[in-house]
């Protein structure tokens, strides 16, 4: 066997939760299910199907077998090249197992195996992304003292120059740069080099929190767009979330990250009148929680105040009032790179494996 391979094995008692955490240290969007015996080849587990258990509001704690694939596509020792081109290809994979004749698992080949340095096509989407750069960026301060927040260097790159490449990727062209603090410093920084997107800027006058300037693109965006924090990586697939949130006729679709939590302590509950009821030791807890990436439809603009400070969590509540449908398009924890924070940059750091920042 590969040893590439063992951190991708899973046994099939483990719980769904368990196999999450497996998948976020491996780093990759798939794993193997097999059996502990004879090592066969029970079934695979992508983060596709760890997001439509999620939609679906079943358990976490629930077996892996529960959710996994049981019919992957795979192929077999001495298989050729052009076979595992084909399907890859015909069925938008990255990913296929290898089986030897017992259907033991022996290896896998991925994407870039096969087509080197040829990145998989992403689906093209081609609509318009706002960037919330407006913000001081406080909780990174005295760096951002110095640079505002979207221009903090996560490798040989911008914060903000990421996020754009990212959407470049999927065809898109128009970008909306909301910018307030120190905004001659990021318009600076793009007008030094040839780009082959288009760049617009949204003057805050003030602070407008993160939807209040979006009043400002009324006659200017009139099709489906995205927004984003300018102190966020999404890693994700962002053709299938555009297609999440057309098929389920959102209004608004919420990127959310799933957050494992474990409170160190023993924790009590009680009852009425101070008694002790019991102790829960170390408990263990899990959140979808709020990423800072969105999918929004332009009639949503018209429910934001004008030259007023309005945040999108505040938006996101009028629509569900006014029964407009808001939909949760969940992602790993790993597919989050927050660098709104020093923890939270220097986690980014070390995930893409860059040991400082460049200043």
């Amino acid at each position: 066997m590969d040893r590439k391979i063992k951190k991708f094995l899973i046994g099939p008692k483990i719980t769904i939760k368990q196999a999450l955490k497996r998948m976020d240290e491996a780093g990759e969007k798939i794993l193997f299910v097999t059996d502990p015996n004879n090592n066969q080849l029970l079934g695979t587990v992508t983060d596709g199907d760890f997001r439509r258990w999620i939609l679906k509001g079943r358990s976490l704690d629930t077996n892996i077998t529960k959710a996994m694939n049981t019919k992957p596509l795979i192929l077999e020792e001495g298989y050729h090249i052009e076979e595992a081109k084909r399907l890859m290809m015909n069925n938008e994979i990255e990913c296929i197992p290898i089986l030897d004749q017992r259907e033991g698992i022996v290896s896998a080949i991925w994407w870039l195996d096969i087509f080197k340095n040829q990145n998989k096509k992403y689906g093209q989407i081609n609509i318009p992304v706002v960037i919330m750069a407006g913000g001081e960026g406080v909780r990174l301060s005295p760096f951002t003292k110095i640079l505002p927040k979207p221009l903090m260097p996560v490798g040989e790159k911008p914060i903000i120059e990421l996020i754009i490449d990212k959407f470049v990727e999927y065809g898109c062209k128009k970008f909306y740069l909301s910018v307030n603090y120190k905004s001659n410093l990021i318009k600076t920084y793009f007008s030094n080099f040839k780009h082959d997107y288009k760049i617009e800027y949204v003057e805050e006058k003030k602070p407008l929190g993160t939807a209040g300037s979006l009043y400002l693109l009324k006659k200017k965006i009139e099709t489906t767009f995205y927004v984003i924090n300018s102190d966020v990586l999404i890693e994700a697939d962002y053709a299938d979330v555009l297609d999440f949130h057309k098929n389920n006729k959102n209004k608004i679709t919420l990127i959310s990250s799933m957050k494992h939590y474990k409170i160190p302590y023993g924790v009590c509950e009680i009852k009425n009148g101070g008694n002790l009821k019991k102790i829960k030791e170390k408990p263990e807890y899990d959140f979808l929680v709020n990423s800072g990436m969105y999918v929004l439809e332009p009639e949503v603009i018209w429910d934001i105040p004008i030259n007023k400070t309005y945040d999108i969590p505040e938006l996101i509540n009028v629509c569900i009032k006014n029964k407009k449908k808001v939909g949760v398009y969940p992602i790993s924890e790993r597919s989050w790179l927050d660098i709104g924070e020093w923890e939270g940059l220097q986690n980014t750091l070390k995930s893409l494996k860059l040991n400082r920042i460049l200043m």
